[in-house]
C-alpha cells in the first residue's frame, strides 16, 4: 500500500558493503545511535538485541488504530503508509476480494461483494525487515542498511531518491516521500525501541494483535511463539528471510 512501483528488480544491482564502524555511523545519522539513552539513562548496545515482529491475524479487528498511530508518530504524509491493513473476503468458490481503503487508517465500512463469502479476515502489513534484503543490495549509495540488531533503516543524508529500493521491495513497503523526495518506510519505531519504549503500532493495538520480540532476550514470549507455534512469512520462496511473522495467516493471503 503506497504510491510506488512493486515490481522486483531495478536494472541496477550494486551491493554496498560496510564494516561495523560504517553501520554505527549510519545508525547515528538515522536517529538510532548505538549509544542512545534509554529510560534508565544507560547506553543502548545494539549487539545485545535481535528484533523480530509478530502479527496475530486471528486477533486483528481492522480498526486502523495501528495505522493512525504510525502516521502520527512518524509524520507519514497523507495517502502514504508505513503500515496498513488489508481486508480479505473469500467466496465459497475461492474468489478473493481484497481492499484497504486509505490503508485502513479509518478502519473499514461494511462491504457487500455480491459473492457467497465464507471466510473473511484482516491482514496487517509492514516492512518485513528481512535478513537478506533486495532493497539494501540495490541501493547504489548505501543509504539502505541493516542494523546490528536486525532493523532495516534508510540514512536520509545519503539517500538520493532514485527509487531503486522501492522497486526492489517485493512486499510494497517503501515509498518516495513526496516532500523530502527520499525513501521512507517502517523503522520499527527505532527511535522508540532503542529507548525502551513500545512501537506506536504495538502500543495502539487494542487487542494485542501486534508484538515486538527480541531473540536475544531470555524468556522472550514472541521468540517462544515463533519457535513453538505454526507461523508464516510473506513469500518465503524469495529467500529474503523476513523477520515479520504471522500467526493464523490464511492460505489466501498474499
Amino acid at each position: 500500500m503506497k504510491k510506488g512501483v512493486r515490481a522486483l528488480g531495478a536494472g541496477v544491482g550494486v551491493l554496498a558493503l560496510w564494516d561495523l564502524s560504517d553501520l554505527e555511523a549510519l545508525a547515528q545519522d538515522a536517529g538510532g545511535a548505538t549509544e542512545a539513552a534509554t529510560h534508565e539513562n544507560t547506553a543502548y548496545d545494539w549487539t545485545k538485541h535481535d528484533y523480530v515482529y509478530l502479527v496475530d491475524t486471528r486477533k486483528c479487528i481492522g480498526c486502523g488504530s495501528c495505522v493512525r498511530a504510525c502516521s502520527k508518530e512518524n509524520n507519514v504524509p497523507t495517502d502514504y503508509f508505513r503500515t496498513w491493513v488489508e481486508r480479505y473476503q473469500i467466496s465459497r468458490t475461492g474468489k478473493r476480494h481484497v481492499d484497504s481503503p486509505h490503508g485502513a487508517i479509518n478502519g473499514f465500512e461494511p462491504l457487500v461483494t455480491g459473492d457467497d463469502v465464507t471466510k473473511a479476515f484482516f491482514f496487517p502489513k509492514l516492512c518485513c525487515h528481512c535478513t537478506f534484503t533486495p532493497c539494501v543490495q540495490l541501493c547504489p549509495v548505501g543509504a539502505s542498511y541493516r542494523t546490528e540488531d536486525g532493523v532495516i533503516l534508510v540514512d536520509e543524508k545519503r539517500c538520493i531518491g532514485c527509487g531503486y529500493c522501492v522497486q526492489a521491495c517485493p512486499y510494497g513497503s517503501r515509498f518516495i516521500h513526496p516532500e523530502t523526495h527520499i525513501a521512507s518506510k517502517c523503522t520499527l519505531c527505532y527511535h522508540r525501541i532503542t529507548r525502551g519504549l513500545k512501537q506506536a503500532c504495538v502500543q495502539a493495538c487494542p487487542v494485542g494483535a501486534r508484538r515486538l520480540g527480541d531473540r536475544k532476550k531470555v524468556g522472550d514470549l514472541v521468540t517462544e511463539i515463533i519457535a513453538t507455534q505454526p507461523v508464516h512469512v510473506l513469500q518465503p520462496g524469495l529467500l529474503t528471510e523476513p523477520n515479520c511473522f504471522y500467526l493464523g495467516l490464511s492460505g489466501e493471503a498474499r
